[in-house]
């Protein structure tokens, strides 16, 4: 058969995408996104800038890897950024030529007009981890198992270790499991679905794997090999991720949710790779390819936060609107095993993106683990270890088995086996149908779980749960007949600068008001108006971008409360971050608001713990809605802003940039589980505690800064659930306190009235008398803007409130009495601090291991199995330089 030229290109072209092995030590790589529209073509850019263009950047159009030779004597990455970079700055100079008579200028004008993007590559390496080995016991009997023993005769089950799947099958707590069995009985066994495991490889060879592997969705992009084999000791993450979904139904170890569906291998986890190909691997076979199960991200230390660049969001973003033929990839990342060192998800930029399904664990009693993240953007949990039980899955080999997997890691893939089955049913379901379904049929557990907490739209949210576990077959079957939901449209509102806060191109911020004990509080106004001029029809996801400034980032909390009064906890104080940097255009990302009506005025509030010698400003914040469409015929593609560090923001994300694009182009993802506690299977879970203990616990008595403005855009204001006497629902809340506070307010008065009195008694005797020298009282003294001495007494008397006060009680949900409901408009402290500067600011008062390879053992029918070897490293902690997975 012979090929067409054009498809001969095209297939060389592909080849290309991915199958270049890029040279570090003799070249520099980067990133050139290219406008053709502009004039000049990509090969007079390259002649201009003095590059090689090596090939396209992944599956995204008009991104392309170029390249120079090493001009430093030394080839250390580090010693070439430390003097200076050749390429950048020769676009940095065509785009200052700025004279309009000279030809050269203007054609000089022109070529960096058309370079929308560049960024240098560079390499950083990936620390490997692993929880420490958990030798297992002699195995079950499967004469403990009547419920397992009834499914395996009913499905006709050879798989030796089926009865210790407990996911599948949950003998001592039955309602919790996946609950997949009832589908397969139904014949919904995931068949025509491929999922791709972005991990460290996936042994084909496996006896459980091998017939379900897809080869054609599977690249090694450590080694740029075709295919994904794990060839270190401690590559066993992906195989065993890839055994949840798709193990087949036989005779070695246990069966997959969906085991007549294709398993896929993305190798990224086990070497350096670049942004280039981090890019690829999740853009890779992406028409064929439904959902990228990925079981990593930053460390899960507490204490970094990075998101991806800027190359990598645009290739979620080409999965999203190009993957499937317009339906979109289905991207489910793991929340994270940082939980007992303090960590959140939403410090993590892929569980954090609105373009991901984010899963949190829950153990096989349904309670929340010690190592499961919390945040506002987990949109379900999956089952996975603790309370003593692990998942038993596909190990690397032959025919060998774990009994030791576990993690957010494992909770993930199990997830990802319900979507899968559920694509099996109704392949025309898109990204977003995926999300709304699941937040339509998670269960609520643990109701008394004080993390649970009412949304505008009547469910339940939890940071711990999400909206409550992934049941499959109220998934599957909810899909089934589904109606798809209309075309994603957006509203994203100018960013409001908060004490004429700024941050330039690099994200070097200043000005802002001084986050005070109590917090600083901000508030803009939707209308109407502005959801039709988005075309959002209604609400899905939320996301805040936040400039601040601090010493120590770890002290800053930042809440969003909407209209409706809903709070969304964004940032909890996390003890070990001591980081510097503050918040240089973060974005925070929640789903506690699905379906509320966004209309009114939303409230973002930033505190911090008010340590003396720790500060830091609030320089400002940009909030956008995402949701379903009013009118389907107009479809806008969304576009991703490459000056997202800016404030003021620049006013279209589409324009030429006016210099060189900072980013952070490489990614160092380890191994799963590092920071995953050893006992992750044996720690018993809790069903009793809120993720977040919100509020301000200093002692320091500030209120909260505050300026009038009439301005909805940056009007600064007391939050909703401050007033007058906003510590009464921490009062209300302890009986005791109440009896309390009536007698101080009763012996309070009494004193008053007393003292009243005698002065009302003191002045009638005075009307007989001359008024002496120094002895005059103004009754101006004693109205709203008296300044007179007596009133700052009287001020006093009450003493200053505590900052933990300030906070609303999310339990009792009582409100402190607003100033309309007294009956005056007064100002924050008018009338009581009159005799204070207003322009003056009010200040606040003064796990190491290492783990070897286990000895493993092939299964038997009696249920015996041995888990798989696994490693560990360390990495310096800091996500710039190795990211971490789960």
């Amino acid at each position: 058969m012979r090929l067409s030229f054009a498809l001969l290109v095209a297939l060389l072209s592909h080849h290309a995408v991915h199958a270049t092995r890029h040279s570090f030590d003799t070249h520099d790589y980067y990133v050139l996104e290219h406008n053709p529209r502009v004039g000049p073509s990509l090969s007079q850019v390259a002649r201009r800038l003095g590059v090689q263009v090596v090939e396209r950047a992944g599956e995204l159009d008009n991104f392309w890897v170029v390249r120079v030779p090493i001009q430093h004597s030394s080839s250390s990455l580090s010693k070439r950024n430390s003097e200076g970079d050749h390429v950048l700055a020769r676009l940095a100079a065509l785009r200052s030529s700025r004279y309009p008579r000279d030809p050269d200028s203007h054609a000089a004008r022109r070529i960096a007009d058309s370079v929308s993007h560049l960024s240098r590559q560079e390499l950083r390496q990936r620390v490997k981890r692993a929880p420490p080995p958990i030798r297992p016991g002699d195995g079950d009997d499967a004469s403990k198992h009547p419920l397992a023993l009834a499914i395996i005769d009913k499905l006709d089950i050879h798989d030796p270790q089926f009865t210790r799947q407990w996911h599948l099958v949950n003998e001592e707590f039955p309602e919790h499991i996946m609950n997949v069995t009832r589908l397969w009985d139904m014949g919904i066994t995931g068949h025509g679905v491929v999922t791709s495991f972005v991990d460290d490889g996936l042994d084909y060879e496996s006896e459980d794997l091998v017939d379900n592997f897809w080869e054609a969705g599977s690249y090694d992009f450590n080694d740029h090999e075709d295919l994904p084999y794990p060839k270190l000791f401690d590559d066993h993450h992906g195989t065993r991720c890839a055994g949840q979904v798709g193990a087949v139904k036989n005779n070695v170890c246990g069966v997959g949710i969906a085991y007549d569906s294709k398993v896929a291998g993305i190798r990224i986890l086990s070497g350096s790779i670049s942004d280039i190909d981090e890019a690829a691997a999740l853009n890779y076979n992406y028409q064929n390819t439904s959902i990228y199960s990925c079981s990593w991200g930053p460390p899960d230390d507490g204490k970094s936060m990075e998101s991806p660049s800027y190359l990598i969001e645009r290739a979620i973003l080409n999965g999203i609107q190009n993957g499937r033929d317009g339906k979109g990839s289905i991207f489910v990342f793991a929340s994270g095993n940082g939980a007992a060192y303090g960590d959140q998800c939403n410090f993590d930029g892929y569980t954090n993106s609105i373009y991901s399904i984010t899963v949190a664990a829950i153990d096989y009693k349904g309670l929340h683990p010690i190592y499961s993240e919390a945040c506002a953007a987990n949109l379900v949990v999956a089952y996975s270890s603790g309370s003593g039980h692990h998942i038993v899955t596909t190990d690397k080999g032959k025919s060998v088995c774990a009994t030791t997997h576990g993690g957010t890691s494992a909770a993930a893939p199990n997830a990802a086996g319900v979507y899968t089955l559920a694509l099996s049913v109704r392949p025309e379901l898109t990204w977003r149908d995926l999300q709304h379904l699941t937040v339509r049929t998670a269960e609520v557990i643990n109701i008394d779980d004080p993390d649970w907490d009412k949304t505008a739209s009547g469910r339940l949210f939890s940071y711990k749960y999400g909206y409550g576990r992934l049941n499959g077959y109220e998934f599957v079957t909810a899909a089934q007949n589904w109606q798809l939901v209309k075309p994603q449209a957006w509203l994203e509102l100018p960013a409001v600068q908060v004490g004429n806060g700024s941050s330039t191109l690099t994200g070097e911020m200043s000005g802002g008001l001084p986050i005070v004990p109590g917090g600083v509080t901000s508030t803009v106004t939707i209308t109407q108006e502005d959801l039709e001029r988005g075309n959002l029809e209604s609400l899905e996801h939320l996301t805040v971008r936040v400039w601040i400034t601090h010493d120590r980032r770890g002290d800053v909390e930042v809440e969003v409360i909407s209209p409706n009064g809903v709070k969304s906890i964004l940032a909890a104080r996390r003890l070990v971050d001591t980081n510097k940097d503050g918040y240089p255009a973060w974005r925070f990302m929640s789903v506690k608001h699905w379906d509320e009506d966004p209309r009114g005025e939303w409230t973002i509030r930033v505190s911090d713990i008010g340590a003396k010698d720790r500060t830091g400003h609030f320089l400002g914040w940009q909030l956008s809605l995402f949701g379903s469409s009013i009118d389907a015929s107009i479809v806008r593609e969304y576009e991703i802003p490459l000056f997202d560090k800016v404030l003021p923001s620049l006013p279209s994300p589409n324009e030429p940039p006016v210099g060189d694009h900072p980013s952070t182009t490489t990614r160092a993802h380890p191994k799963p589980t590092e920071h995953l506690p050893g006992n992750h299977g044996e720690a018993e879970g809790e069903a009793d505690k809120p993720a977040f203990e919100n509020g301000d616990p200093t002692e320091d008595t500030a209120k909260p800064t505050s300026s009038s403005s009439a301005a909805p855009s940056g009007a600064m204001v007391p939050t909703a659930d401050e007033g007058w006497f906003s510590d009464m629902s921490t009062l209300v809340a302890n009986q005791r306190w109440v009896f309390g506070a009536a007698g101080i307010v009763f012996l309070f008065g009494l004193t008053a009235g007393v003292f009243l009195c005698r002065r009302a008694a003191r002045r009638r005797r005075a009307e007989d008398y001359s008024a002496l020298p120094g002895d005059d009282l103004a009754l101006g003294t004693l109205s709203r803007g008296g300044r007179g001495p007596r009133t700052k007494e009287l001020y006093d008397a009450f003493g200053e409130r505590g900052d933990d006060e300030d906070e609303p009680d999310e339990h009792t949900g009582l409100r402190a009495r607003s100033p309309d409901a007294i009956g005056v408009e007064v100002g924050f402290h008018e009338g009581f601090l009159d005799d204070e500067d207003p322009n003056t600011p009010r200040t606040a008062p003064t796990p190491a291991y290492r783990d070897e390879p286990e000895k493993r053992e092939a299964p038997s029918h009696e249920g015996a199995a041995s888990p798989s070897g696994s490693g560990s490293g360390s990495g310096d902690g800091s996500w710039e330089h190795a990211s971490q997975t789960r």
